[in-house]
């Protein structure tokens, strides 16, 4: 921007001495004048063309690193789905186990319950 300023400067300076405003009127300084404009334009645009290709590296490292977090992102989301998968089945077969042994249990109370209930019956009966 400073740069851009200054060949502003610059031109506006050529374009009062081409005026006449100057003072001198010689075309020695018009032709310095015109010269140093030439060689601010000149620097102007190779810094606006260094500008430029900054950016476009900076877009580049940008979507680079955008990509390598999406792919990141993507092998988080795996392993949690993956760990989530290991974690339910571990939840339903520890829910299998319990389901199984409240029947056993259940079974064996059921068969303590007839077992009592025939003993009352016979001590009735005799």
């Amino acid at each position: 921007m400073a740069r851009l300023a200054a060949v502003a400067l610059a031109i506006g300076a050529v374009g009062a001495i081409g005026a006449g405003c100057g003072g001198s009127g010689s075309d020695n300084s018009v032709s310095e004048a015109e010269e140093s404009v030439e060689k601010g334009l000149e620097e102007a645009k190779k810094g606006i063309n260094k500008a430029k290709e900054e950016v476009k590296k900076g877009f580049k490292q940008a979507e680079k690193a955008t990509e390598e977090g999406l792919e990141k992102g993507k092998e988080e989301a795996k392993k949690g789905v993956e760990g989530g998968k290991g974690q339910a089945q571990k939840t339903i077969e520890r829910a299998e186990k319990e389901a199984k042994e409240g029947i056993e249990k259940g079974k064996a109370e059921a068969n303590r319950a007839i077992e009592e209930a025939e003993k009352r019956a016979e001590s009735y009966g005799n």
